[in-house]
């Protein structure tokens, strides 16, 4: 079913004006409210010259303001773009760039940031500031945004969409392009079958589900920043079930103050980033007395969630884990679901659409033993924004079906059960964050003291994988004068979590170097407790 999620949204608006859409802390708004502030902020960007199509990037971290900005922008036919509001001034105005975002919806503590960005880009950008802290507001304020009383349009314009920007595996971030009617179909599976519910088949019964009584209503407290897919998507697809979301409105994670506001408001489902947000949640309910409340679901995707860290959590009540192998271009490509200890590790099992492909591109999701990438055919993206080479590569036309292949490899068992065996790329995942060693490379070569630098995942159990590097001096440096330096350049989590020094990197004439050596003698440099 394809559907826009600005015409749903406004009619369970039009439908329950007075339920909780969205709750914070400190603060409630209703569906009616949370239309109203979405037109009237689209309305001040009809005013400011934006028009259908032009995009608006949000600079934000979990709270109502990235929602509102999100409904106005699917309602207008704007573009939201999320950026990732660790990143520093000169990423995020290569983004804005990229994007040529006509406008940048910000908090007043990233003020600097965003100045220096808008500064920094070729175009002119309006920046909206939403006010967190007692500093400057650059801009116009957000008060000021969604003062008029301004409806929204009463139908969303075709060719809505909406970009995600993802690290990949080649490169500098890309957007992927999402058709907002794409999207919604390929929400299906999570939105209604997670939630044990029928798919609707029309718009009407979209809604009638979502405001019949008897639906279960989730209440969703996302604690992986919204400008990640999963977080993102199950938030908007809570509110096409007519839901609530619930907003710690804070820039870090604070698991004793997260798991209170779950508590106290009946936080239904919790949306993760593995063990990175989870072993921290499970640790503070075992020590608030090893309760989650009323929570019935977990969903975490992107990084690494251990069977540990999975049992901790079943412990705390029945409650039923998700762990999606997604990717910003394909969506939801397998699902390990595990309702008990007794599940534990659990196998992933593909989603309906997702197949596995051979060298020859032959479907072998029934053939068990065999090896093969993952793909996905269905509801797609429209491709990569700018680049039509990577889009051609990267969603093949098959046998004149239309695929994406994100490069995740797997073998088969039984019953579209897989066991994934990893990315062939060398892409660094930490926390949730795709990390391009090259990035993090050109940035130490800028230091003087640095003749070579080869930066490389290395395993932890937290974070599933940090960024570290080896790196050959030309003169004498620091390790801590290195971090200090890079962490001028790039967004925290690039920096590397631990450098290893060497008189020679041994590359062959053709440049090559040993990976697998390098990434060995950093385990046992690390293990040994070498200073970093």
């Amino acid at each position: 079913m394809r559907a826009h999620y600005a015409d749903l949204w406004q009619a369970v608006a039009r439908s329950l004006p007075d339920r909780i859409a969205i709750r914070t802390p400190q603060d409630a708004w209703t569906y009616e409210r949370l239309a109203r502030e979405a037109g009237a902020l689209a309305g001040t960007f009809a005013r400011r010259g934006l028009r259908s199509g032009d995009v608006v990037a949000i600079l934000l971290h979990n709270r109502p303001e990235f929602l509102i900005t999100l409904f106005a922008c699917v309602a207008a036919g704007l573009i939201p773009v999320p950026l990732n509001f660790r990143f520093r001034a000169g990423e995020i105005a290569a983004l804005l760039d990229d994007s040529g975002a006509a406008a940048m919806v910000h908090p007043t503590s990233l003020a600097s940031t965003a100045r220096d960005a808008a500064a920094q880009a070729a175009g002119d950008v309006l920046l909206v500031s939403v006010r967190d802290d007692d500093g400057d507001a650059p801009g116009l304020p957000w008060a000021e945004s969604i003062a008029d009383e301004v409806p929204l349009p009463p139908v969303a314009p075709e060719g809505t969409e909406l970009w995600i920007y993802t690290g990949g595996t080649t490169g500098r971030p890309k957007a992927v392009r999402w058709a907002e009617l794409d999207l919604f179909e390929g929400q299906m599976f999570p939105t209604y079958s997670m939630c044990a519910m029928p798919w609707p088949s029309t718009s009407e019964e979209a809604l009638d589900i979502a405001v019949d009584p008897t639906t279960p209503h989730p209440v969703t407290l996302p604690l992986a920043p919204l400008m990640h897919g999963t977080a993102l998507t199950m938030s908007m697809n809570t509110f096409t079930l007519g839901g609530t979301v619930l907003l710690t409105s804070s820039a870090h994670l604070d698991a004793e103050s997260a798991l209170r506001f779950a508590g106290e408001h009946g936080a239904t489902r919790i949306v993760v980033a593995g063990d990175a947000v989870a072993l921290p949640l499970a640790e503070a309910a075992e020590r608030a007395g090893g309760s989650l409340g009323a929570v019935t679901s977990i969903m975490s995707s992107g990084m690494r969630f251990s069977p540990d860290t999975k049992h901790r959590l079943h412990a705390l009540g029945e409650l039923t884990i998700f762990d999606l192998l997604a990717s910003s271009e394909g969506g939801g490509l397998a699902v390990t679901v595990t309702a008990g200890v007794s599940d534990l590790p659990g196998r992933p099992r593909l989603l309906p659409t997702a197949v596995v492909l051979d060298n020859e591109h032959a479907e072998i999701q029934d053939l068990p033993g065999a090896l093969g990438v993952l793909a996905q055919r269905g509801a797609l993206p429209l491709g990569y924004h700018g680049d039509e080479e990577k889009t051609r590569a990267a969603f093949p036309v098959i046998r004149g079906v239309r695929h994406v292949i994100p490069g995740d490899w797997v073998r088969v068992e039984d019953d579209r059960h897989v066991e994934f065996l990893g990315r062939g790329s060398a892409v660094v995942n930490t926390g949730g964050e795709k990390v391009y060693p090259l990035e993090v490379e050109e940035a130490l070569l800028t230091h003087p003291a640095v003749a070579d630098a080869v930066v490389l995942g290395a395993p932890d159990p937290r974070f599933g994988e940090i960024v570290t590097a080896v790196v050959e001096r030309s003169t004498d440096v620091t390790a801590e004068e290195l971090l200090a330096h890079v962490d001028g350049l790039l967004a925290g989590y690039k920096r590397p979590r631990h450098i290893l020094f060497r008189t020679s990197m041994d590359r062959t004439p053709t440049g090559k170097v040993d990976l697998v050596r390098l990434r060995e003698d950093m385990i046992r440099d690390r293990g040994e407790g070498a200073s970093s």
